[in-house]
């Protein structure tokens, strides 16, 4: 029994340890950022905060481990030019950071993590382009059903009010890929989407390759691939069941102006497709 307890009470403290209290307000579920549970995530972690999404940056994989958002109906409806002003993250170490040098001619896009369309003024869509908010991203892959499920995932917003979305990568898999010599190329890319209104979520998840495959997954099961507790406040027994989430491979009802420039090439790409 006594072993028993030692277990448990070195279990729980280890949860505490790695727990990712936030600075950033108003942008997580509870106000409660993930907890890091994987111990080789923890190093050189640095917390974010912008005006409408927050970063859990790694000077390790120079990538955000997530970008977290707090989406409404009522923000999506403000629009606003996007800026496309990629630039390193100054609030960085040097030797921490990704570089514009680090993905030049390297075959990846610099894919959002918190996607411009959902940037609603001047000063969110220039704090969205900074290389902290990105991964290597296969082109196909972003520009593809990653571009879809960010489209989907505003009109899940539209219909239900307000979400709670984090988005990242998973680095699995030997040897893992860099670009520069530096940043590391996730194998897998996540949005976990929390509905407060019905206190179920579920997540889209894709490989970072060419194909336009994707899966929605509960809670539980991405927490575990990804070694972090998304919703700390979220009820257990419901992150074991996936609430529906829409097909990011279907146009849904609304107007195209409310579409970014990766859903507006899909679409064209996909009519072209029919056509020839």
């Amino acid at each position: 029994m006594k072993l028993f307890i030692s277990l448990v009470s070195t279990f729980i403290l280890s949860v505490e340890l790695f727990a990712a209290p936030t600075q950033c307000e108003g942008l997580y579920y509870s106000n409660e950022a993930p907890d890091i549970l994987n111990a080789k995530l923890l190093p050189k972690t640095k917390e974010l905060c912008y005006s409408a999404f927050a970063v859990m940056h790694s000077g390790i994989s120079r990538t955000p481990l997530w970008s977290a958002e707090h989406l409404s109906k009522e923000g999506l409806h403000h629009k606003t030019k996007r800026t496309n002003d990629f630039h390193p993250e100054d609030q960085l170490n040097a030797d921490e950071r990704a570089e514009l040098s680090d993905y030049a001619r390297s075959g990846y896009d610099r894919g959002h993590m918190a996607p411009s369309a959902d940037m609603g003024n001047k000063q969110s869509q220039h704090e969205c382009f900074t290389l902290a908010n990105m991964v290597p991203q296969n082109a196909e892959n972003n520009r593809g059903v990653w571009s879809a499920i960010e489209g989907a995932t505003r009109h899940l917003t539209n219909q239900k009010g307000e979400l709670y979305v984090i988005t990242g990568p998973i680095f699995s898999g030997s040897p893992i890929k860099r670009i520069g010599g530096r940043v590391l190329v996730p194998s897998k890319l996540y949005k976990a989407i929390y509905d407060p209104s019905s206190g179920q979520g579920a997540a889209y998840l894709v490989s970072n390759t060419p194909s336009n495959d994707y899966e929605v997954i509960s809670i539980a099961q991405l927490e575990q691939m990804a070694g972090l507790q998304l919703f700390p406040k979220m009820i257990p027994s419901d992150k074991q069941n996936a609430m529906d989430l829409p097909d990011p491979q279907e146009r849904h009802g609304g107007s195209y102006n409310n579409l970014s420039n990766k859903d507006i090439i899909h679409i064209i790409e996909k009519l072209l497709k029919r056509m020839f």
